[in-house]
């Protein structure tokens, strides 16, 4: 399943909702099942149940685990045995793809983690590969008020004359947990999305040649998008991703080589720590995933396309460079 947030208008102004996007419409998971659960003469108030059942923000529909999702197969099911489109109070249930806007998925996740785990892409960026990255799964820790969504602008930090995208994907986190063991993490994880984590490469070489960071050299952008698609939908390790700047491919490539798999990660992560529904675990970079691997930098009006199969695309407009 495709789960999306998505924005529409009202008269009291715009409003979010969680979506399930199929072909060239988006399906309102919560007020599908408030109308599923209206048809079978549910005695209690219909739309509060649904509330329980599929909230309509991303954070606790996730948290509701399988519940939810059962509840929107059987309300999506419903609707195209109905042929529905509106609910009995007019509500719309079902939108154009093309009349709404779409999100982050998760606007604002729980906490970002994200991982360098591609061998390629660490021997390319750093020339030589340290000898712990291959003992223990590292990261920084990104920040969610920066997290943007498809089709955003992307704003030029001041700070930096080399801005540059990545080429990833992300788990999304379904349970909250401790200590998972590897081979039982994979339960854990909810599902997965395109992740980009726009880099401001020449501050970040300058905080990181200190021993911390990055800090700067990352804050101000992650897009995260089209979608989130479901883990029983989509393996990661199979799809292929593809990055295209105005139309043009400048990187492709699979996370299938990741020297810690997603198990893996979420197992490290929990180690003495609890983990939440809506962390985002990013992939790190596919090999020859970035500019900085190609020496090719993106300019301000570029258009950034990241795609991968089973997701969609991911795209972003880069915006001025100001002075």
């Amino acid at each position: 399943m495709k789960l999306v947030t998505f924005e529409v208008s009202t008269v009291v102004g715009p409003i979010r909702r969680v979506g399930v996007w199929e072909d060239d419409t988006v399906v309102d998971a919560n007020l599908a099942v408030a109308e599923h659960l209206l048809a079978r003469g549910f005695p209690a108030d219909p739309y509060r149940e649904a509330d329980h059942l599929a909230p309509s923000a991303m954070i606790p529909f996730i948290e509701q685990g399988d519940r939810a999702l059962d509840a929107v197969r059987a309300a999506l099911e419903f609707l195209r045995r109905e042929g529905l489109s509106r609910g009995r109070r007019g509500e719309v249930l079902v939108h154009r793809r093309d009349a709404v806007r779409l999100c982050a998925p998760i606007p604002r996740p729980r906490r970002i983690h994200d991982f360098m785990v591609v061998e390629e892409h660490v021997s390319n960026a750093l020339k030589q590969v340290p000898p712990e990255w291959y003992n223990m799964p590292v990261c920084y820790k990104g920040n969610p008020d920066a997290v943007i969504g498809p089709d955003d602008v992307v704003r030029w930090p001041r700070y930096t004359a080399k801005l540059d995208y990545e080429l990833e994907l992300c788990a999304v986190i379904g349970r909250a947990g401790r200590d998972v063991r590897e081979a039982e993490a994979e339960a854990y994880i909810y599902g997965y999305s395109i992740f980009n984590d726009f880099s401001a490469r020449d501050i970040q070489m300058r905080e990181m040649s200190v021993g911390l960071g990055p800090f700067k050299g990352k804050d101000f952008a992650t897009a995260i998008g089209p979608c989130l698609v479901t883990r029983d939908a989509f393996d990661p390790s199979e799809a292929v991703v593809v990055a295209r700047v105005n139309g043009e491919e400048w990187s492709r490539g699979t996370v299938g080589a990741m020297r810690f798999g997603f198990p893996a990660i979420v197992a490290y992560l929990s180690d003495e720590e609890d983990i939440f529904p809506g962390d985002v675990l990013g992939s790190g970079t596919v090999g020859r995933g970035c500019g900085l691997e190609l020496d090719r930098w993106i300019q301000p009006g570029d258009r950034v396309e990241l795609e991968a199969t089973g997701i969609g695309v991911l795209a972003n407009r880069i915006g001025p460079r100001e002075p």
